[in-house]
């Protein structure tokens, strides 16, 4: 199973004000990516793939807020179209995977041997592809909502 514990990382009690930051500096760094590691990502190994260069990184994470490839999941499966379902779970699984947001990535995989070979909706167990993607849109959205601090 690819769930993670979500309800550790609930958003500040007050909003923040338009471009107010969670953090400041290197506390943000610190305190940020202990919510990332104790939410499964591995940020040791995924800085090390950005040349040690964790603003480098930080920005990528930012950027995969934007990433459209769990909603087409979502999209796809609904419109029952198995083949870009499959390509959007692929792309994903590369992208967190690269990002060391490794609890994604497992949903993201398991997603993808499901659908893979598959030409019709029907030739996938119903049960299983359901519990896949919502384990993987739990964990994309708690991990979107740690994100959501940079």
């Amino acid at each position: 199973s690819c769930i993670i514990n979500v309800n550790l990382y609930s958003r500040r009690q007050r909003a923040l004000a338009p471009g107010e930051k969670l953090y400041q500096g290197d506390e943000m760094d610190t305190l940020f990516f202990d919510k990332l590691k104790d939410a499964g990502v591995d940020v040791d190994t995924a800085i090390k793939r950005f040349m040690d260069k964790e603003d480098l990184y930080l920005k990528f994470l930012a950027k995969y807020q934007n990433d459209e490839s769990a909603a087409n999941i979502e999209k796809y499966l609904a419109e029952k179209n198995v083949e870009e379902a499959f390509k959007s779970a692929h792309t994903l699984k590369g992208v967190a995977g690269n990002l060391g947001l490794d609890p994604i990535a497992k949903c993201a995989s398991e997603m993808v041997e499901l659908l893979r070979g598959k030409d019709q909706l029907e030739e996938i167990d119903a049960d299983q592809l359901s519990s896949v993607s919502e384990e993987l849109q739990s964990v994309h959205r708690s991990l979107l909502n740690i994100l959501a601090e940079l």
